[in-house]
């Protein structure tokens, strides 16, 4: 089926520009959980995804519920550094046939615990020093997990 890319409100333009440029190129669906920190006719939006803008799967949701009602039988995972699980322990290959959603919070503050609650074991991290570095990038961050995914998965018909 598919791998899908969400930003629970994100704070930064050129973040999600940047993530709207890596999601082209991987064809991977963006999808945007309000409220957004920017417009999403930002100039600094459009100018981290150049003029590839107009041909990003975006998606935009008024609530994280919506995205979950509209894909019901999704596998969603959330990706923050209090995850107990690195990214790399999961099998994504064998959730090729079913829609993968990788959930990144905001920047500040990461997803709120309230939405993770029932689903500690599909909370991922990205290992790093936490003694010296609260988080990585948001766009840096999106990039490692999607193409481990898209590596297990041979690449989806990428060239």
């Amino acid at each position: 089926m598919g791998l899908h890319v969400v930003l629970h409100e994100p704070e930064i333009p050129a973040n999600t520009g940047n993530i709207a440029r890596t999601c082209l190129a991987t064809n991977t669906a963006l999808h945007l959980i309000h409220p957004l920190g920017f417009s999403i006719d930002d100039k600094q939006v459009k100018r981290a995804g150049l003029d590839y803008w107009k041909h990003v799967n975006i998606n935009e949701y008024d609530s994280i519920e919506q995205l979950y009602k509209i894909y019901p039988d999704g596998i969603f995972y959330f990706i923050e550094n209090f995850g107990t699980t690195y990214y790399t322990e999961r099998d994504y290959a064998s959730d090729s046939d079913r829609e993968v959603f990788f959930i990144f919070g905001k920047e500040t503050k990461g997803i709120p615990r309230d939405i993770i609650k029932d689903e500690e074991e599909n909370c991922l991290r990205i290992p790093m020093n936490d003694d010296k570095v609260r988080s990585l990038n948001l766009s840096n961050s999106v990039a490692i997990v999607l193409f481990e995914a898209l590596r297990q998965q041979s690449f989806n018909h990428l060239t």
